[in-house]
């Protein structure tokens, strides 16, 4: 996948928040302990640093959702990185993404107060998360 492509994707996941850039995709792919999973439909992103796994995006285009894809991103991810532990955040109100992840194993560690802004300017608390 090219960052072109996840920027693609990025953006017509998310109709509540801003979309990355393939720029930004750019930066990222190239920063130490990068991992991606997944393909043009749904991927997950993260980064591996000494033994953590942090989640930092994943998106399913629409056309392609409640397919397990977006599980089995974020499942290769996980195994791909080989980590001791995972970390993500992730939007209160995102009742989907918090199911996906509760079915991975991952669960509540801390809370971050307003972390999201929204394009309506709400602002979402986001739920630290986090699995062995």
């Amino acid at each position: 996948m090219t960052p072109e492509t996840l920027a693609q994707t990025h953006a017509a996941a998310n109709s509540t928040d801003r979309a990355w850039s393939a720029e930004e995709f750019t930066a990222l792919l190239s920063s130490p302990g990068a991992l991606l999973a997944g393909d043009e439909r749904a991927f997950a992103l993260g980064r591996c640093i000494a033994g953590e796994l942090e989640v930092l995006t994943v998106a399913c285009h629409p056309d392609h959702r409640r397919q397990g894809l977006s599980r089995a991103a974020v499942a290769a991810l996980i195994e791909r990185a080989g980590a001791e532990r995972c970390f993500l955040e992730v939007a209160e109100d995102n009742v989907a993404a918090r199911a996906l992840y509760h079915a991975l194993g991952f669960t509540q560690i801390g809370r971050r107060r307003a972390y999201y802004r929204r394009e309506t300017g709400a602002a979402i608390d986001a739920l630290v998360l986090s699995c062995p």
